[in-house]
């Protein structure tokens, strides 16, 4: 089992910041690449963000390069998204997930687990 536990959401008005921060736990692959999505009212979940093992390599969704960064700390089984220069679109429902190996995709189908998610909503 494998669980993953998001953490960091909140309202924030339009130019603030968040930091979501995922905390992985359980009998994970021994390495693992680390995605973030999110999932609006009315609209499919998309990916956000995804991260490799060794963080030498990183995806960003068009609508967040420049505003949002990921990044993880293997020692600690955590994933972070530093979130900067929000805007009322980002607001939705922030989701890790884990794919195992070292690769990275965008594919949400390649992700194996979950976390539960975490709101974030973003006032104008």
């Amino acid at each position: 089992q494998v669980q993953l536990v998001e953490s960091g959401g909140g309202l924030v008005q339009a130019g603030d910041s968040l930091r979501l921060s995922c905390a992985v736990s359980g009998r994970t692959s021994s390495s693992y690449a680390m995605g973030w999505f999110r999932q609006a009212p009315g609209k499919e979940r998309e990916i956000v963000a995804a991260i490799s093992w060794s963080s030498g390599s990183t995806y960003y969704a068009d609508s967040v390069k420049g505003r949002f960064t990921i990044s993880r700390d293997n020692a600690k089984n955590t994933v972070y998204l530093q979130m900067n220069s929000l805007k009322p679109d980002d607001t939705a429902v922030y989701y890790c997930a884990v794919k195992p190996g070292y690769g990275i995709t965008s594919s949400e189908a390649r992700y194996d687990y979950w976390g539960q998610g975490t709101q974030v909503t973003v006032s104008s």
